[in-house]
C-alpha cells in the first residue's frame, strides 16, 4: 500500500470542492436507496464533512496505530444510527466511485487497489469494535426528560434519567437525538458525574441555524424521551492529581461543572478554580448551584467574569484574562471549554503567560460539528 499515493490523490480530489460530496452521495443513494432513509431529510449541513472526514481517514492509514481507539471508538458510536457491517461495503464502493470519477485518468489499477486494501482496514476496525460493543452497551440509551429550564433567552438546562446506566468520565461528551428532529444528532456534555440513578443534566444553548438546540431549548418537555450516544472524548478528563484551573465560556461551563463533581468525590485533596465568563452579568446562568458548590466544597472555588456589562460589580474582563490575573499557576492543568472562537482565544492568552502547552487541556475544533476526539459520524454523518 503506497501511503504517499494515497495523501496525493486525495489531496487532488479535494481540489473539487462541493461537488466531490454531491457526487458521492448520489451515488451512495442511486446505488444503495434503503441507505437514504438513515440520513436526515436536510443534507445541506453534512455534505462536505462525511467525505471529507472519511478521506482523511483512509489517506492517512499510515497512522492507523495512532488512530486506533478513534476508529474504535467511531464504530461503537456508529451502533446507534443502525449502522451494521454490511453498510461498509456501500459507502466503500461509493467512495472508490467518487474518487475514480474526480481522479480520470489518474485513478489506476494500482491507486484502487492501494485505497480498497485502505478502506477495508479501516471499516474492519470499526465493524469488529461495533461488534465487541454489544456483548456491553445497548446501541444508544433512551433518557426520559424529567425537567426543563429556561435559564435565559438562549439557554435551557435539561435533566434527564437513562432507562441503562450510562458510564462516562466527567469531561466527556454524548451524542443526543430528539424526536423533534429525527436523524440528526448533536454533542452535549453532562455537567454532572455519572450518578446511580441514571439523572444527567445538559446544559444547551441555542445557537443560530442549529435545530436540534432550538427543540431542546424551546420545545422539549418533561416527559419527552431523547435518546443518547455512547460517550467520547479524552481532552477535557481528569488523568492527574494536579490542582486545576477551569476556564468556561457560556455552556462550555458543562464538562467542566463535571469535573468539580469529581474533585468533590476524589479521595485526595486537590483544588480546582473555576472562572465562569459571560458577557452580561444576567447570563451567568448557573451561578446560584455554582456558588451552593462552592460552600459545600472548601477545595472549590467560583469566580465569574463578565466582559460587557458595566453594572456588573465582580472581575471584569474575559474570563481567560481574569484567570490570568488570579493567577500565576504553576504546577495547575489548565481546562478550557467554550466556543471554539472563546477556546482559540483563551489558548493563546494562556500560552502567552508562559505556560507550557501540555498544560492546556481544550477541545480542539474541526470541520466537523464538533470537537475532534468527538468526531461524529464519519461514516454517516459527517
Amino acid at each position: 500500500m503506497d501511503t504517499a499515493r494515497l495523501k496525493e490523490s486525495w489531496e487532488s480530489v479535494t481540489r473539487f470542492g462541493g461537488q466531490v460530496p454531491l457526487f458521492f452521495y448520489s451515488t451512495l443513494f442511486l446505488t444503495y436507496p434503503a441507505v437514504r432513509e438513515m440520513f436526515p431529510a436536510g443534507m445541506s449541513a453534512q455534505r462536505d464533512k462525511l467525505v471529507g472526514a472519511l478521506g482523511r481517514i483512509v489517506a492517512h492509514v499510515d497512522d492507523l496505530d495512532q488512530a486506533m481507539p478513534f476508529l474504535r471508538q467511531l464504530g461503537r458510536d456508529h451502533r446507534k444510527f443502525a449502522v451494521t457491517a454490511e453498510h461498509y461495503p456501500a459507502v466503500g464502493q461509493a467512495l472508490l466511485t467518487t474518487l475514480a470519477h474526480f481522479l480520470g485518468e489518474e485513478w489506476t489499477p494500482e491507486l484502487a487497489a492501494d485505497w480498497t486494501a485502505a478502506y477495508t482496514l479501516v471499516a474492519e476496525v470499526m465493524t469488529t469494535a461495533a461488534r465487541d460493543s454489544t456483548q456491553s452497551t445497548p446501541p444508544w440509551w433512551n433518557a426520559e426528560v424529567i425537567r426543563h429550564e429556561r435559564r435565559t433567552a438562549e439557554i435551557a438546562v435539561l435533566t434527564v434519567r437513562t432507562d441503562h446506566p450510562l458510564h462516562y468520565a466527567p469531561g466527556q461528551s454524548v451524542s443526543v437525538e430528539t424526536h423533534l428532529r429525527p436523524r440528526i444528532w448533536r454533542y452535549y456534555s453532562p455537567a454532572n458525574v455519572p450518578r446511580n440513578d441514571g439523572v444527567i443534566e445538559f446544559h444547551v444553548r441555542m445557537v443560530d441555524g442549529g435545530a436540534v438546540s432550538a427543540a431542546l431549548v424551546q420545545a422539549i418537555q418533561p416527559g419527552d424521551v431523547l435518546r443518547l450516544g455512547a460517550p467520547v472524548g479524552a481532552r477535557l478528563t481528569l488523568d492527574h492529581k494536579q490542582d486545576i484551573v477551569l476556564i468556561a465560556g457560556g455552556t462550555g461551563l458543562a464538562p467542566l461543572k463535571a469535573l468539580l463533581g469529581q474533585v468533590a468525590e476524589e479521595g485526595f485533596h486537590r483544588t480546582a478554580h473555576l472562572f465562569v465568563g459571560a458577557r452580561r452579568a444576567h447570563e451567568l446562568y448557573d451561578m446560584p448551584s455554582l456558588q451552593a458548590f462552592a460552600q459545600a466544597v472548601p477545595r472549590v472555588r467560583v469566580i465569574p467574569a463578565v466582559s460587557h456589562d458595566p453594572r456588573f460589580t465582580g472581575p471584569r474582563g474575559l474570563a481567560g484574562q481574569v484567570a490570568l490575573g488570579h493567577g500565576p499557576w504553576h504546577g495547575h492543568e489548565i481546562y478550557v471549554c467554550g466556543s471554539p472562537e472563546m477556546v482559540a482565544d483563551t489558548r493563546d492568552m494562556v500560552l502567552a503567560a508562559g505556560i507550557d502547552a501540555e498544560r492546556i487541556h481544550c477541545e480542539e475544533f474541526s470541520g466537523y460539528q464538533g470537537p475532534t476526539e468527538n468526531v461524529q459520524s464519519v461514516l454517516k454523518r459527517g
